[in-house]
């Protein structure tokens, strides 16, 4: 193993790496910022009982979401299946660890979470990995008429609308990638089947609700309702900040604040959102200064609803920050280890 490897592997070194992202992007923030006399002076009239109210529907839309992938994987696996709170418990744990932890790992976090209350099978974990990538392509019927929405009705950057426009597009791509990839639920691993076979069944298993229009439409309808009291909780906290706008600058706000965190730079992407948040609203008239105290508390009230919710479920399950991490690791290096079999056994006997 190289020496580049190791230290990728190394937790010590991840965590200084990690560290170091985050303070070099706050000096950049502090130095190339806002007036933060502005920022400061933006929270003197705040009202915060409208951002009590944005906590509370992005509560919500948490409760809905977590809904969603509870009727994907009904379709998934066989019964009996995970109750909700299980799997809610899983889904705010999720949302915890990709809070947390670096490159979205909370997928994985989630998926290890629930597999604790599902009996033993192989393949099991790569079945759940596929249903939070057809969870996932769910959200992309609410993006499409935000974006539409948006695109129609809000006063948009022009740096901005290539970005929407790249969104759905990927979007819809995916999309198609896993209506092509689904299986069906009656899809099952039988003897002599190779591991990465094996794998692959179980990971299209997951994906067999894309192919069961009921249950899919009520998933699609679920993350609708969850996108809509996002919108909502982004129109209130405009409205604790007295910014009187339109709801569809709050859409514009939804849209880029999730284009922003596609991909994790560092943790929460902090300044980066701010600024993908204050830079569209100069043109409703919003000082920049303002945008991006708005865009703090934006921030706090989306991760507050994650860390509290994935907290209380941690400590429900009996595990700890440090255990979560463990269990990430050890789920992509079991996925990892199965593919690898998998593939030893495709390729047949090497000579000695």
């Amino acid at each position: 193993m190289s020496r580049v490897a190791r230290l990728a592997h190394n937790p010590w070194a991840r965590g200084v790496f990690v560290l170091a992202s985050l303070v070099a992007a706050l000096l950049a923030v502090w130095w190339r910022g806002p007036d933060w006399t502005t920022v400061y002076h933006s929270f003197d009239f705040v009202s915060w009982r409208w951002v009590a109210v944005g906590v509370l529907l992005n509560l919500l839309s948490v409760l809905a979401r977590s809904l969603s992938w509870r009727l994907t994987i009904d379709q998934a696996l066989p019964e009996p299946h995970p109750q909700f709170g299980q799997v809610f418990s899983a889904f705010g744990i999720g949302l915890l660890g990709n809070a947390v932890l670096p490159a979205r790992a909370g997928e994985l976090a989630r998926v290890a979470v629930l597999r604790r209350h599902l009996p033993q099978g192989r393949g099991t974990s790569a079945t759940l990995l596929g249903t939070v990538f057809a969870h996932r392509l769910f959200d992309l019927f609410p993006v499409a008429f935000l974006v539409t929405w948006v695109l129609l009705t809000a006063k948009i950057p022009h740096w901005a609308v290539t970005s929407l426009v790249i969104f759905g597009v990927v979007g819809f791509v995916l999309l198609a990638v896993g209506l092509v990839s689904a299986g069906t639920s009656e899809g099952r691993m039988h003897d002599g089947m190779g591991s990465l076979g094996a794998v692959v069944t179980m990971a299209r298993q997951g994906l067999a609700v894309l192919r069961a229009p009921i249950p899919a439409l009520g998933a699609a309808l679920f993350q609708c309702v969850g996108w809509l009291m996002q919108l909502f909780a982004v129109w209130a906290v405009m409205e604790a900040f007295s910014l009187d706008l339109p709801l569809p600058a709050a859409g514009l706000v939804l849209v880029l604040m999730n284009v922003a965190t596609i991909f994790p730079l560092w943790p929460g992407n902090i300044g980066l959102l701010q600024a993908a948040v204050a830079l569209p609203l100069v043109q409703y008239g919003v000082p920049y200064g303002t945008g991006f105290a708005y865009g703090l508390v934006l921030q706090a009230v989306e991760m507050s609803v994650g860390v509290g919710v994935g907290l209380i479920f941690l400590a429900r399950e009996g595990l700890s920050l440090a255990s979560l991490k463990s269990m990430e690791e050890e789920q992509e290096s079991g996925e990892n280890a199965l593919i690898a079999s998998g593939l030893d056994a495709a390729a047949g006997p090497r000579p000695h």
